[in-house]
């Protein structure tokens, strides 16, 4: 069996859960993180970047893994779509976040359409409520990764800091379609 596909699947079977993601309606946590766009290093604020407009953020396990590839892959197919929206995409994760400058880069996955956050602890994943927590002596021979992880959770943020929608599945098909619509929701809301 593929090693992707064994860590995939013991990723989705040792996470322990969060309580809850953040609700519609809340406001979320400011955070500052370092992050790669297209394998270049930045600084990203989330404050700032909701002075542009929308932001859709979606938390991931770990990059270069079964799941997260799929993810990440569908949000760089549809990047386009998100900025027709004028919303900022990002993507979150605790997990190798020491192999994010190349996976941002990577044509296969990110392509360097957006940026993707390095998140140490999964500070950023505790302070949205998708937080996880693996028992590294179950996974897979040769794999490694950090005890806490953030789990595949996807948010829609308004201009005003609000949390517009949250989707919290650990297949990844659906992300994409979920912030794309509530964000399209919230558009023909507004006007």
């Amino acid at each position: 069996m593929n090693r992707k596909i064994i860590l995939a699947a013991a990723l989705a079977a040792l996470a322990t859960p969060a309580l809850a993601d953040l609700k519609p309606g809340t406001k979320a946590p400011d955070f500052s993180a370092q992050g790669y766009l297209a394998g270049q290093p930045f600084s990203f604020k989330l404050s700032d970047a909701l002075k542009k407009g929308p932001v859709v953020m979606y938390f991931f396990p770990a990059a270069y893994t079964g799941g997260c590839n799929i993810e990440t892959h569908m949000f760089s197919e549809a990047s386009g779509k998100f900025k027709a929206e004028n919303a900022t995409l990002i993507g979150v994760t605790a997990g190798n976040a020491d192999k994010l400058a190349d996976y941002s880069k990577d044509t296969q996955y990110c392509a360097g359409k957006f940026p993707l956050l390095a998140d140490p602890g999964a500070k950023i994943a505790k302070s949205y409520d998708t937080q996880r927590t693996i028992d590294p002596s179950r996974l897979p021979a040769g794999v490694t990764l950090p005890k806490e992880i953030s789990g595949r959770t996807s948010y829609v943020v308004a201009p005003s800091g609000e949390v517009l929608h949250a989707y919290d599945a650990s297949d990844p098909h659906q992300h994409v379609d979920e912030t794309l619509g509530a964000l399209k929701a919230w558009r023909a809301k507004a006007k």
